[in-house]
C-alpha cells in the first residue's frame, strides 16, 4: 500500500483539500489496468483497504480514493451523500482527479475502471460514462437513472434480495440498461443483504447490533460469485 496525496491536482479544479487516496499495485509486472476504487459510506477503512488489495491481486492497478479526505465521515458524510444524490458536486471532482491520476501514470496502460461500495456504488453508477467499464455493488439509484445510464460504459452489479434499502433495485437498473443498449451483467443474489462483499463487519461498533438486524453484513458465497463475475467483466473490458 502506498499513500498518494492527491491535493495539489485537486486544487487545479476545485476538488477536496485535502484529498488523499491509497494505491494498492499487482506484483505482477506492469503496466496494469487501472482502477478507481470508491468506498462505502463508513469510509476507506481496513475493510475497503482488503477490496483494494484484492483488486490489485486480480491484476489492476487500484486507487482508493478517500471521498472523506477533508475531516473525516463526521464532516465530510452528509456532504458527499448530497453529492452524490444530486449527481454532482465535489466528490464528483475528487473521482475525476483520481482517474486523471490513473491515466497520467506510467504505471498504468490507460485503461481504467471504476467501482463502488454502497455509496460508493452510486458514485460509480453515475460516473460510468467517463470510465472503460462500471461495477456497481448494492449502489443507490439515481432518479433520473435513464438519463444517468444513457452514455454508460459496459457494467457489472451485483444486489442482495434481502437488502431491505434496496428493494428491486437490481431489476430496475437491468431494464434501463437494456433500454439504453449498455453490454451489461446485473445480478441480485436472494440470500445476501446490503454490504455482502464486505470480508468482515464494518463500520461503528456501535451500530453493528442494528446492521445484523437489518441483514447487513458479509456474505461469503455470493461475495464468492461476484467477485468472479465483477474479475471476469473487468479483465474483459479492461485487458
Amino acid at each position: 500500500m502506498v499513500n498518494i496525496d492527491l491535493t495539489a491536482r485537486a486544487a487545479v479544479v476545485g476538488g477536496s483539500q485535502p484529498l488523499r487516496g491509497i494505491l494498492e499495485t499487482p506484483d505482477t509486472p506492469g503496466p496494469w489496468p487501472g482502477v478507481v476504487m470508491i468506498h462505502e459510506a463508513f469510509g476507506l477503512d481496513d475493510v475497503m483497504r482488503r477490496q483494494a488489495q484484492r483488486l490489485a491481486a486480480a491484476g489492476f492497478l487500484t486507487l482508493a480514493v478517500d471521498l472523506y479526505s477533508a475531516g473525516g465521515a463526521r464532516r465530510c458524510l452528509v456532504p458527499t451523500m448530497t453529492s452524490m444524490l444530486r449527481g454532482q458536486g465535489r466528490a464528483f471532482t475528487d473521482i475525476e482527479v483520481a482517474r486523471n491520476w490513473l491515466v497520467e501514470s506510467a504505471d498504468c496502460t490507460g485503461k481504467i475502471g471504476v467501482i463502488g461500495f454502497c455509496m460508493g456504488g452510486g458514485f460509480a453508477l453515475i460516473s460510468a460514462e467517463d470510465f472503460d467499464v462500471a461495477s456497481v455493488n448494492y449502489g443507490q439509484l439515481p432518479r433520473k437513472l435513464d438519463a444517468a445510464v444513457a452514455d454508460s460504459c459496459p457494467l457489472v452489479g451485483s444486489f442482495g434480495g434481502k437488502d431491505v434499502t434496496l428493494r428491486g433495485a437490481a431489476l430496475k437498473l437491468e431494464t434501463a440498461l437494456n433500454r439504453a443498449g449498455v453490454e451489461h451483467d446485473i445480478k441480485e443474489y436472494p440470500t445476501a443483504g446490503h454490504a455482502f462483499l464486505n470480508d468482515a463487519e464494518a463500520g461503528p461498533k456501535v451500530l453493528r447490533p442494528l446492521e445484523r438486524i437489518l441483514g447487513m453484513g458479509p456474505d461469503p458465497v455470493a461475495a464468492e460469485d461476484a467477485w468472479r463475475r465483477i474479475d471476469a467483466f473487468f479483465g474483459r473490458h479492461l485487458r
